[in-house]
């Protein structure tokens, strides 16, 4: 009798590795599925008034989506545990023997917490105009009479479509009375 035949496989942290590695896509998956619960939960939780309008209510389109998330999230769990596998981005404009470029993203990264931590005391549109210009500086345009002015227009422009437009108020800081 062969001793080998007797003995179970046990599986290795190597193994484990190996298959989480095989089946990464199940992260992506338990993340849809979390976000498509929490967008269920929180539309259910509304404080809605029940005299609406017609039968689409405010709560309609939140419940659609989380479940939609949900059945995405399922359904890709499926295929992976079916073998399936994303391709690997082909890039036709990326060279993919490149490393990351930390710096750009960093740069992003901190104009966007900038961009949150000014919004309250400066307003939007002073701290737009700095968004717009420190993401056009981190992605790499150089043009330092251009871009500040671009971004003030855009800034402005965005302010006035959201605050008079849509009727979503955004904090307009020391200009508050001006514009």
């Amino acid at each position: 009798m062969n001793t080998r035949d007797t003995h179970t496989h046990v599986p290795r942290p190597s193994d484990n590795r190996s298959w989480l590695r095989d089946h990464s896509e199940l992260g992506v998956s338990v993340m849809l599925f979390a976000l498509g619960v929490l967008v269920l939960t929180d539309a259910l939780t509304m404080d809605v008034d029940i005299a609406q309008r017609g039968p689409i209510g405010p709560t309609t389109v939140p419940i659609v989506v989380g479940i939609g998330l949900m059945v995405i999230a399922a359904l890709l769990a499926f295929d992976v545990m079916r073998g399936g596998r994303g391709e690997a981005e082909g890039g036709e404009d990326i060279d993919l023997s490149e490393p990351s470029d930390w710096r750009t993203v960093l740069l992003l990264a901190g104009v966007f917490l900038g961009f949150a931590i000014l919004i309250n005391p400066i307003g939007f549109p002073i701290s737009g105009t700095l968004l717009f210009w420190g993401a056009a500086y981190a992605l790499g345009s150089r043009h330092f009479q251009r871009d500040p002015l671009i971004a003030a227009v855009l800034s402005v422009v965005t302010y006035y479509l959201f605050n008079n437009l849509l009727g979503v108020p955004l904090p307009g800081g020391p200009l508050m009375g001006v514009l």
